[in-house]
């Protein structure tokens, strides 16, 4: 199975390079099951439908979403309608929406795309990932039957994350990093065949801070002052991380950092 996950899209650039470059790279690249981070896609903090909707016709399977999930109240409105649209499972019972997807590929597997979000630096407050792991790891594979899990680790320490890609070593194919936007250099095949990475990066424009107008950052660090953030334009880059995973035994078997640029 030929996985392609997309990190964290930024508003209009980072849709903009999807719609130009996504399908034909995953036709290039023979690429089963297509999952994208969009929790950023509305003008930079959120995601709406219209998005959501054109990110599916890009190529995605399906959307994972962190901390941001509701940012946009657009969400609110289709939540519990759009299966293949996923939000962390460690948070408040009271959120609407669903925590996990199962993307049947046929004689290519049946993969289960989960989202987890981090409890360091991270608002608003989850309960305990690696617990929520625990508590429903065996569950994920009597019911759905997976033959490879794919987790989205929505968090900000590295610590945290590569304690979560040990600490799921084995158990999963793929625990993948998002949330701090920069691609990390450290994607491995952990010792028991998890493939992992602190942070797959973000799909957006360069051209600012994190995908937005530097403007607010230099406000808020500079000079202690509030500013809202708004979405930078210019030319946009993909960042994603492509896997090769093992329908018999559920371990990866390459994983590979990959850049895109308009």
């Amino acid at each position: 199975m030929r996985v392609l996950f997309v990190g964290d899209v930024v508003a209009h650039p980072g849709k903009r390079i999807l719609k130009n470059k996504l399908r034909a790279f995953l036709t290039e690249h023979s690429v089963d099951a297509c999952v994208v981070n969009a929790e950023n896609v509305a003008a930079g903090l959120g995601v709406n439908y219209p998005s959501v909707k054109e990110i599916f016709s890009y190529g995605a399977d399906c959307i994972s979403l962190g901390n941001h999930a509701f940012s946009c109240p657009d969400y609110l409105r289709f939540a519990d309608s759009e299966c293949k649209v996923i939000r962390p499972g460690n948070v408040s019972e009271a959120w609407p929406g669903y925590s996990c997807c199962l993307l049947d590929l046929g004689q290519k597997g049946r993969l289960l795309v989960v989202a987890l979000l981090g409890q360091v630096f991270v608002t608003p407050m989850a309960d305990s990932p690696f617990r929520y792991f625990q508590d429903h790891i065996n569950m994920w594979k009597e019911e759905y039957n997976p033959t490879n899990i794919l987790v989205d680790f929505h968090a900000e320490t590295t610590s945290e994350k590569g304690a979560m890609g040990y600490f799921a070593d084995g158990k999963v194919s793929l625990v993948l990093g998002t949330h701090t936007h920069v691609q990390t250099a450290d994607e491995t095949i952990l010792p028991c065949g998890t493939g992992f990475i602190s942070d797959v990066g973000m799909t957006g424009t360069m051209s600012g801070i994190l995908g937005m107008e530097p403007e607010a950052s230099i406000r808020r660090l500079a000079d202690k002052l509030p500013a809202r953030y708004t979405a930078a334009d210019g030319p946009a880059e993909m960042n994603a991380v492509l896997a090769e995973l093992n329908i018999e035994n559920g371990k990866c078997t390459k994983i590979e950092r990959i850049r895109i640029y308009e």
